[in-house]
């Protein structure tokens, strides 16, 4: 084990031991005293600690200190896969369980007969000896982490099983042993608790089994994300293909991938065409065209041909490992919500151990029944659910990050999640969010005819121009020559770039040039039967490009292209379903007016924020909130929206984008689909809704529980039972948010 880290570092350690939010507090407590230690989450749901620290400090401290406070701590280790607790030797989990509820069914037995008219009880010896291993073997982890607890001057929940369960078995030890010339004949003797302390640790086991069981469910979507990353690798090497363990893969490797395998590290394909499956990976239903040039992530499935591609990112550098480690955070991430809780669960034991003590107190003085008060504080004891609270929160967050990361929506903190359901204004950069952010060839006009054949020569001389140029309008010319799949492309000569205005180059023994409105007016050349529809093109947001041709000292213009960029399919879906949720829409862009009114007014759109340049973005956001009435998203991808992102109070980056605006938004979004900021509001909203449920009842069961228990009409078995399933249901319901889906394609299934 390391035994020091980097300064300003995030330690990441795995708890054990802990079983309410009352040992949430404690860990945070001790960890929080420990020098160098900035700031401290613990998630009960995960069992996690992330510890952030401002110097150097050696996690085997802060171990140290985990342990002085009563609980078991390690590294943790993202990709180990240790075994659930409760499986030494090869045991299933569920064996305590099973070996208390065997040793409990004598105990409670005559209370099932006895509706059916049959009287019959074991002799105390036996109820005896069936009790003490439920109640000091199986149940020692009680005294454990109670024990623990109250060295550190503190409460939890084992500490209110321990005592509720020990008073209840020595009382009836006591009654036993006090009467020593009674027979062991079950007439003659009254009646005794032992089932009482045994069912109760039974159901306890139960419920924490069930909700163990439940808890790691939640974290379905980490354990998914993990499977991704296949064992090994086929490496180009000196000419030959080998298998080679994925450790041993290096950048710059040339990486084969087969048909039906997995992409084991980030690479660029060099050779080969295929299509791969990256559902799992980004929430895209449909498979995705892969040739060269195209970027490849780790964990897609390759479906049909071969590729072979450069790897550039291995091990925790890769896409898939950065997603892990944004799902962990979020789900270890404390939401603000979760204050309440921590504040009521910091009193909530020595409460409900006063509660306990005034029933047996006023019971007693007030009836002479010692025995029965005894009972009644015993089942208030046993009632408080402190573990239902503690898991209120984490387990909704867990689910809801969860099942959002398996549908392409990356949350990286909980207070994003919990932000993002009060949104009500969502703003929209135009460019790659929108729209593809790619020009494409739109319009062709002729200067001298407008005959087809006459467009289709045309673009197959700005085609030889653009034949070698990386220019984006050069792709859009050459995709679009492409197309049209009769055109032929004559070759071009002395070609050059004219810094800022265009192109110019010798194309079948003709002087061509191609280039910006404002070239064309330096070279004295004007088209008056095109400027009309060049304005109004213009207006629109288009970017125009002219063809001319130098003639015996003159420029004569040929014809006129212009360009724009295609609306992103689903978006005018995506804009629907936003406005349907009740939600106001607006776009800030950078470009022309003309551009943004065309693209909103397409979408449904009706606040529009054209020309705005990257450090007024913010500013625009500002203005969107006016003065605080309204919480406002942004969805960006490019460096210029880095700075709105982070200004809004939800920033929601295209992972298509940049890696500045990721790193700036609270939520990443997987595939360029718009929609999914729609799906990312919505699952928000359905997250924070659980967390509500899950708050009320885990308060409404000790509102209700504890006084129905103080006034003695909850014995502890039914208590315990109580307390079981609050802890149970409250992590179902959580769990109910794995059915969730999205309102977009990525519904489709394959």
């Amino acid at each position: 084990m390391s035994t020091s880290t980097p300064a300003a570092a995030e330690i990441s350690l795995d708890i054990e031991g802990m079983s309410c939010a009352s040992c949430v507090m404690r860990v945070e407590k001790a960890l929080k005293k420990v020098p160098g230690v900035t700031d401290v989450s613990v998630n009960l749901a995960t069992e996690r600690a992330s510890i952030a620290t401002a110097d150097t400090v050696a996690p085997a401290i802060l171990i140290a200190a985990i342990e002085k406070a009563g609980y078991q701590a390690r590294q943790h280790i993202p990709e180990e896969t240790a075994a659930p607790a409760g499986t030494a030797r090869g045991l299933p989990s569920w064996w305590p369980v099973a070996v208390a509820a065997a040793l409990s069914l004598p105990l409670v037995l005559p209370m099932l007969l006895a509706p059916l008219g049959i009287t019959w009880s074991l002799p105390p010896r036996w109820q005896w000896l069936l009790a003490t291993p439920v109640q000091f073997w199986l149940g020692w982890r009680f005294y454990h982490a109670g024990w623990g607890a109250l060295r550190a001057r503190s409460g939890n929940m084992d500490l209110l099983v321990a005592l509720g369960t020990s008073a209840a078995y020595g009382l009836s030890l006591w009654q036993w042993l006090s009467l020593p010339a009674m027979t062991d004949h079950a007439m003659t003797m009254p009646h005794l608790y032992f089932e009482s302390s045994a069912v109760v640790i039974t159901l306890v086991l139960l419920g924490k089994w069930l909700e163990g069981r439940a808890k790691r469910q939640t974290a379905d979507a980490i354990a998914a994300l993990n499977a991704l990353r296949p064992d090994r690798a086929r490496v180009r090497r000196d000419g030959q293909d080998i298998d080679v363990p994925l450790a041993q893969v290096r950048v710059g490797d040339l990486v084969v991938l087969r048909p039906g395998e997995r992409v084991p590290v980030d690479g660029i394909v060099k050779e080969g065409r295929s299509h791969l499956d990256e559902a799992l990976l980004t929430g895209e239903s449909r498979p995705q065209a892969k040739q060269a040039g195209d970027q490849l992530a780790a964990g897609a499935i390759n479906t049909d041909g071969v590729l072979v591609f450069e790897a550039t990112a291995i091990g925790a550098e890769t896409m898939l490992a950065r997603i892990v480690r944004m799902v962990e955070q979020a789900q270890a991430a404390k939401a603000p919500i979760q204050r309440l809780v921590d504040q009521v669960s910091a009193v909530f034991v020595p409460a409900v151990l006063l509660i306990s003590a005034i029933t047996f107190c006023a019971w007693g003085l007030a009836t002479g029944h010692w025995q029965q008060a005894l009972l009644n504080a015993v089942a208030v004891m046993v009632i408080a659910c402190p573990c239902a609270l503690g898991l209120a929160t984490p387990t909704a967050i867990m689910a809801g990050t969860g099942v959002a990361a398996r549908h392409g929506i990356l949350i990286k903190d909980a207070q994003a999640l919990e932000i993002a359901h009060r949104v009500d204004v969502i703003a929209f950069d135009k460019t790659g969010t929108l729209t593809v952010g790619r020009p494409r060839l739109t319009e062709l006009y002729a200067a001298a005819a407008t005959a087809e054949d006459q467009q289709d020569h045309l673009l197959a001389l700005a085609a030889a121009l653009q034949a070698r140029s990386e220019h984006p309008l050069a792709r859009a010319v050459l995709e679009a020559a492409a197309a049209r799949q009769s055109l032929s492309v004559p070759p071009a000569g002395q070609v050059r770039s004219v810094a800022g205005l265009g192109i110019e180059g010798e194309v079948a023994g003709r002087m061509l040039c191609l280039g910006s409105s404002g070239w064309m007016q330096q070279l004295q050349a004007s088209a008056p039967a095109l400027q009309a529809r060049a304005d109004a093109l213009q207006a629109q947001g288009r970017t125009l490009s002219w063809l001319a041709e130098r003639q015996a000292g003159e420029v004569r213009i040929l014809g006129l292209l212009a360009f724009g960029d295609e609306i992103k399919p689903g978006a005018r879906e995506a804009i629907a379903t936003l406005h349907a949720l009740g939600m106001r829409t607006a776009m800030l862009s950078g470009d022309n007016r003309g551009a943004a009114q065309q693209v909103a007014a397409a979408l449904g759109i009706r606040e529009v924020r054209a020309e705005v340049l990257p450090g007024d973005k913010a500013e625009a956001v500002a203005a969107l909130r006016e003065g605080g009435k309204h919480v406002v998203a942004m969805v960006g991808d490019g460096v210029n929206d880095a700075p709105a992102l982070a200004a809004a109070d939800v920033g929601m980056a295209m992972s298509s984008g940049t890696d500045v605006a990721m790193q700036a938004a609270g939520v990443t979004l997987m595939y360029g689909d718009p929609g999914l900021a729609a799906d990312a509001i919505d699952i928000s909203r359905r997250t924070y809704g659980k967390i509500r449920q899950n708050l009320f009842w885990a308060f409404i069961y000790n509102l209700v529980g504890i006084p129905l228990a103080a006034f003695g009409l909850l014995n502890p078995m039914l208590a315990g039972a109580a307390m079981a399933f609050s802890s149970v249901s409250v992590v179902s319901n959580a769990l109910l948010l794995r059915r969730w889906r999205p309102h977009g394609p990525a519904t489709t299934e394959k």
